[in-house]
């Protein structure tokens, strides 16, 4: 049938996995936890397979015999994101913590893979966008997940110098200041999109703008609570996860910042050996992420603000 996998599928981990095919093991392509597994038997070919996303017909691995997972070998810890996989903690070393995670930033980079930004709007409320702009424009980030409150804020600092009402640069609510997030939202579903709100020259600066400059591909994910929402907000879950899972393609290196909900939304979609920096000033932020089986992820836990100051300054500095 469509839409549901045959009772005693094999239920995938975000780990490596090979199936024993045509007397070889190959390997599982577009590996991600919680799915079944496709078989290609005619192109020797396996990948993994969202249950929405099945169809009547389609070959499906049932049991665990001819399957076999590859965790990450657990060696001598040398780096970050080895020794620094312990409970979370506000007391781990910033100043270290930034300098590996910049390092690793410029080794996916220097590597031909993609780094993938997953922002909430505390980075806007925060004053951080000037400092993800600067990433974008040193081209360390190449994909942005975020929801419509992001994408709102930013839009409304760039019109109206405001976060939620409150002016950012002196930090008190501006007149009528609770109208803005709305009025900005109004303003870009008038001209059809953030990318003509650019094109005309109405949106000037901020993330999505310097997004739209460099032609880096975003995923807005709808929510219930929206506002508006802009005109690029995906608003069936489903096809945002579509979406999502084609841009995670060649990903190296993750940075998710004052974001739960969309954090952990990622975190399932990322192959267990691609890195995770997960930023929040809420410790359960991190270990909710952890416990949902993104092991790979290095917790930070202090406010957006002078965590992306300082990576923004270490990633300018050291080219």
């Amino acid at each position: 049938m469509d839409g549901a996998f045959p009772e005693g599928f094999y239920s995938t981990t975000s780990h490596r996995t090979q199936i024993r095919l045509g007397n070889e093991w190959i390997d599982v392509e577009d590996m991600e936890m919680d799915c079944g597994i496709l078989i290609d038997p005619e192109g020797g070919a396996a990948r993994c397979l969202p249950m929405s996303e099945v169809r009547k017909g389609d070959k499906i691995v049932v049991g665990r015999l001819g399957l076999r997972v590859l965790p990450a070998e657990t060696a001598q810890r040398h780096n970050l994101f080895e020794f620094m996989a312990s409970p979370v903690s506000s007391e781990k070393p910033k100043g270290v913590t930034v300098r590996e995670i910049a390092a690793a930033m410029r080794r996916t980079r220097q590597s031909g893979e993609k780094i993938l930004a997953v922002l909430g709007p505390a980075v806007v409320h925060t004053g951080s966008v000037e400092h993800i702009c600067k990433m974008i424009r040193g081209s360390f980030l190449d994909v942005l997940f975020a929801g419509n409150a992001l994408a709102t804020h930013d839009i409304e600092q760039a019109l109206y110098g405001t976060s939620l009402g409150v002016w950012l640069d002196r930090g008190l609510p501006a007149e009528e200041g609770h109208e803005h997030h709305l009025r900005a939202i109004n303003t870009i579903r008038r001209v059809g999109g953030i990318k003509p709100a650019v094109d005309q020259g109405i949106l000037k600066s901020g993330i999505m703008y310097e997004c739209v400059q460099k032609k880096i591909p975003y995923v807005l994910a709808g929510s219930i609570r929206d506002d508006g929402p802009l005109t690029d907000v995906i608003t069936d879950s489903l096809e945002a996860q579509r979406r999502m899972r084609e841009l995670v393609h060649g990903v190296g290196f993750s940075l998710m910042v004052a974001t739960a909900l969309h954090a952990i939304a990622t975190g399932n979609l990322l192959p267990a050996w691609v890195k995770v920096a997960c930023v929040d000033i809420n410790p359960a932020t991190v270990t909710k992420l952890t416990d949902r089986g993104s092991i790979q992820t290095v917790g930070v836990v202090t406010d957006a603000e002078p965590f992306l100051r300082a990576l923004a300054q270490e990633l300018a500095e050291v080219k």
